[in-house]
C-alpha cells in the first residue's frame, strides 16, 4: 500500500519514523512519501518537504511567512494528488494538517490522524469538524478516549510513543556521561527551559536564580538542538553546565529537574525524575488563555493523573522563593516518595511500550478490510 504522512515538527518526525518502521514490518509492499524529516527518511520514506521549511512558531512568524505557508499547502495538495495514496496519515501539527484533511476528505482520500490535536484543552467545538473530515483518529493519551466519547466519536487509544522512544535509547553509564561532559561527581539537577527562544528567555534566568541555594548539587541545562550554545551562555552568570541535544542522557542521571511545561514534563516523569513544572508568559496572552482553557492543569503528568502529582508554578508563583521551596521538597522526603509512586501509576496508564506497533497494526488492519 501507499502511505502519505505529514509531520511538521521535530517531535512529529520522531514519532512518525517509529510508525513508518512498524508499518513497513506489517506491510512488506509499503511505499512511503511524506512531509517530514531525517528520521522518517532513515526509515525509507521519501521526504518531499522537510519540516524545517514548515516550522513557523508564533503569530509574528506566521504573518511574515504567510505566502510560504500557502505555497506549502498548495504543493502538498498537488503532491498527494500525483501520488494517489491508499491513506493519508496526519501526525499532530493541526494548523497545517486539518486544512489538508478537509481538502483530502472532499477528494475521497482516506484520512487517518495519529496524535490528536489538543482540542480538549481549548476550542472543543473543533471536534465536530474533526468528525466530518477524519476517518480514524488514533490517540496517545488515555483521557482522550473519554473526551471524544462525549461527542459520540469513537477513537483508538494505542499508548504513548514516548515509552517506545525511551525504551529504544541506548543507555550510558554515569561515569562515562560525566566524563564526556566534564561534570563533577555531585548529584545533578537538570534544567529544561524549553526549545523556543521566548520560553528560554522567560524561564532560564529564574531557574538559575536558585543555584546558590543548592551547593551540594550541580545544575546542568538541557540545550535544545534548535538553539545555538551562545544563546544559552547569555543567561549564565554562575558555574552551570550546558549539554546540547542529550536530554534523555541527562534525565537518566539526574536527581531532580526544573521543567518548562510541555512534553518534557512527561519525558521527565517517564525517567522517574521528580520535577517542578515552570510556566510563564506575557500577561495578556496568559489571561486570554485562561479564558478559553478547559483543563485544570498545564502539565501532561497532572492531566493524565487527574490530580496535582507534580507542582506547577505558574506566572507570579514562578519565583526564586517558591522554586527553592519546591525543589527542596523533591530532593528528599515524603513529596519525593509520593511523586515517584505516582510515576509508576502514570506509566501503567500510558499503556506500556509498543504504541507505534499497535498504531501500525490498527492502520493496516483497517485498510485491508
Amino acid at each position: 500500500m501507499k502511505y502519505y504522512l505529514i509531520a511538521g515538527e521535530a517531535s512529529g518526525d520522531l514519532q512518525a519514523s517509529y510508525l513508518v518502521k512498524e508499518l513497513a514490518k506489517g506491510d512488506p509492499k509499503a511505499d512511503f512519501r511524506c512531509f517530514g524529516g531525517d528520521l522518517m527518511e532513515a526509515q525509507g520514506a521519501t521526504v518531499v518537504k522537510h519540516y524545517k521549511e514548515l516550522a513557523f512558531m508564533g503569530i509574528e512568524a506566521v504573518l511574515m511567512n504567510i505566502r510560504t505557508i500557502f505555497k506549502n499547502i498548495a504543493f502538498c495538495k498537488e503532491d498527494i494528488t500525483a501520488y494517489q495514496p491508499d491513506v493519508l496519515i496526519l501526525v499532530d501539527y493541526p494548523g497545517f494538517n486539518l486544512k489538508i484533511a478537509k481538502w483530502a476528505k472532499a477528494n475521497n482520500i482516506t484520512v487517518y490522524y495519529y496524535i490528536s490535536p489538543k482540542i480538549w484543552a481549548w476550542n472543543q467545538k473543533r471536534v465536530h469538524k474533526i468528525k466530518q473530515i477524519i476517518d480514524k483518529m488514533i490517540v496517545i493519551l488515555p483521557f482522550e478516549e473519554d473526551f471524544y466519547a462525549k461527542f459520540n466519536y469513537p477513537v483508538s487509544f494505542v499508548g504513548h510513543p514516548l515509552l517506545d522512544s525511551i525504551a529504544n535509547r541506548p543507555p550510558i553509564a554515569l561515569q562515562e556521561f560525566c566524563s564526556e561532559h566534564k561534570l563533577s561527581n555531585k548529584p545533578i539537577i537538570a534544567l529544561l527551559p524549553g526549545s523556543r527562544k521566548q520560553e528560554i528567555s522567560a524561564m532560564l534566568s529564574l531557574m538559575l536564580s536558585v543555584v546558590d541555594q543548592f551547593a551540594d548539587y550541580q545544575f546542568v541545562i538541557a540545550g535544545a538542538p534548535s538553539q545555538p550554545l551562545s544563546f544559552y551562555q547569555g543567561f549564565i552568570t554562575k558555574d552551570v553546565s550546558i549539554i546540547e541535544n542529550k536530554t534523555y542522557d541527562l534525565l537518566q542521571h539526574s536527581t531532580a529537574a526544573l521543567v518548562v511545561s510541555g512534553t518534557a514534563t512527561l519525558e521527565t516523569a517517564l525517567f522517574k525524575i521528580p520535577q517542578v513544572v515552570c510556566y510563564k508568559t506575557g500577561w495578556l496572552f496568559y489571561h486570554l488563555a485562561k479564558m478559553v482553557m478547559k483543563v485544570n492543569y498545564i502539565s501532561l503528568v497532572n492531566l493524565i493523573m487527574n490530580k496535582e502529582s507534580v507542582k506547577e508554578l505558574i506566572q507570579k508563583e514562578l519565583n526564586t522563593i517558591n522554586l527553592t521551596k519546591e525543589l527542596k521538597k523533591i530532593l528528599d522526603g515524603e513529596k519525593r516518595k509520593t511523586m515517584l509512586n505516582d510515576y509508576e501509576t502514570l506509566h501503567q496508564k500510558l499503556g506500556g511500550v509498543g504504541a507505534s506497533k499497535r498504531a501500525a497494526k490498527l492502520i493496516i488492519d483497517a485498510l485491508e478490510k
